[in-house]
């Protein structure tokens, strides 16, 4: 990253976190099995490196991005790049099934939930949020998240139950900020 920021870097909401404006989207970076439109790896990790060589700073996936290589490929651009951990932000998303095949889009498969490899692995129970945390801290290879969103609501779940599980990982220190 270039010592002079030609980008803006804002602090998100009310918390301290401080994050570079624009943030770079990473849905698109992945793999085109999992829909046609999605970059591979060389031309994703270009633009991550360009997008650094700019000032940007932040970068936005969510587990179901090219089912969790938009994560893996975050994972490869700091090792390549050798990018110090905390100079980066990262934010990543869950709610979505990460089909174990990288051609399927799970979201578009009707009942996927209910086969015993992926129950508890989508919507925002306790147990599902616990196992998105873990299965994105294994893709991206690091100790925690700094920015974990939810990615829409669940009609089944309590909100209560949400947030208590998201406290719990920001206590925990997976995660930074929610």
């Amino acid at each position: 990253m270039s010592t002079t920021a030609t980008v803006e870097y804002r602090t998100l909401g009310k918390a301290g976190l401080r994050v570079s404006v624009p943030i770079l989207g990473a849905m698109s970076y992945g793999t085109p099995k999992w829909a046609p439109w999605v970059l591979e790896e060389e031309a994703s990790l270009e633009i991550m490196k360009a997008a650094w060589d700019l000032g940007i700073n932040t970068i936005d996936t969510a587990n179901i991005y090219s089912n969790g290589e938009s994560e893996r490929l975050i994972s490869k651009f700091l090792k390549k790049y050798n990018i110090p951990r905390h100079q980066i932000i990262i934010a990543t998303k869950c709610y979505s099934l990460v089909a174990n095949d990288p051609s399927i889009q799970a979201f578009a498969v009707p009942g996927i939930e209910d086969l015993p490899e992926y129950v508890n692995q989508s919507g925002l129970s306790r147990a599902a949020i616990f196992n998105a945390v873990d299965a994105s801290l294994a893709r991206l290879d690091t100790p925690y998240i700094d920015l974990f969103q939810i990615h829409r609501f669940d009609r089944v779940v309590t909100p209560e139950e949400t947030m208590k599980a998201l406290h719990d990982l920001v206590q925990s220190g997976k995660v930074r900020y929610i």
